[in-house]
């Protein structure tokens, strides 16, 4: 088994199938939801003029790795579970869910199913499609073009973000890092961090409550994850507001999104 390696759907798409089966062997590939996202949205998407959406899917399905690797939990529920005072590991593993502990001949251990989508590209492999699979398709593709750039770029400029106070990538992370380790303003800094990452409003007074019970302490030692995701989503909106990442280009969500899966493994595979 060599090094867990991240990839993104275009990668894959570079590599022909025997390339796909060498990356399989020599790497422990760590399938990222993003990925499922990116491929299933194209059953809703213009591809080349002489395959069909079917198609397309088909050929990437059968370049997915399958020998080894594993599918990682989704960034959202595993920040959520890390502010709920919940441990997620950021030294190179892959955290995978639905394990279930198994005893036999006195040995203990988890046994892992199939998840739904590992089980859908199976079948996208003997291009089977399901209807259901085709409504998720649109509603993805829809939610990765709900994030207005523009409009993040504009809300980050009238708070004073620009080009005269973020001069650089490096300054951008600077000022996102300063927010996950600073310590005042607790409530006003852990409900921002609420809205920032999404987390259902039912779930905000749980974490303040089980914050406070560990007296407050700096984001990134509270739920270091978490906080890294966080730190990752302020660095891209304060580049926006600077204009040092292209507010133009929808696609550049998404290649910002993958780097919410880099505690997971040692690498990672990017083609743009």
């Amino acid at each position: 088994m060599g090094p867990i390696t991240l990839f993104d759907k275009s990668f894959l798409q570079s590599l022909s199938v025997d390339e796909s089966v060498w990356f399989d062997h020599f790497f422990y590939p760590v399938i990222c939801p993003l990925f499922y996202v990116e491929t299933l949205a194209d059953l809703e998407k213009a591809v080349r003029q002489d395959r069909s959406p079917e198609q397309e899917v088909g050929i990437i399905a059968q370049k997915t790795p399958e020998m080894s690797g594993g599918p990682s939990v989704y960034h959202s529920q595993l920040s959520l579970a890390n502010l709920m005072g919940h441990k997620v590991p950021m030294d190179g593993r892959i955290v995978v869910a639905g394990g279930k502990p198994v005893r036999a001949e006195g040995k203990t251990g988890i046994v892992y199913e199939n998840s739904p989508e590992a089980e859908a590209f199976s079948r996208w492999q003997k291009g089977e499609f399901l209807q259901i699979e085709r409504r998720f398709a649109k509603a993805w593709r829809e939610a990765l073009n709900s994030l207005d750039l523009l409009t993040v770029a504009a809300g980050m400029k009238a708070m004073g973000i620009d080009l005269k106070t973020c001069k650089s990538l490096t300054e951008a992370k600077q000022m996102a890092d300063s927010f996950v380790n600073d310590r005042d303003k607790p409530l006003d800094r852990m409900k921002l961090t609420c809205i920032i990452l999404n987390v259902p409003r039912e779930y905000e007074h749980p974490i303040l409550e089980q914050w406070q019970a560990y007296g407050y302490p700096a984001l990134c030692d509270y739920a270091p994850y978490a906080a890294y995701v966080l730190s990752v989503e302020l660095f891209f909106q304060i580049a926006l507001g600077a204009q040092l990442i292209a507010a133009k280009r929808p696609s550049n969500r998404i290649d910002v999104a993958y780097l919410f899966y880099l505690p997971f493994c040692y690498g990672f595979r990017l083609i743009r």
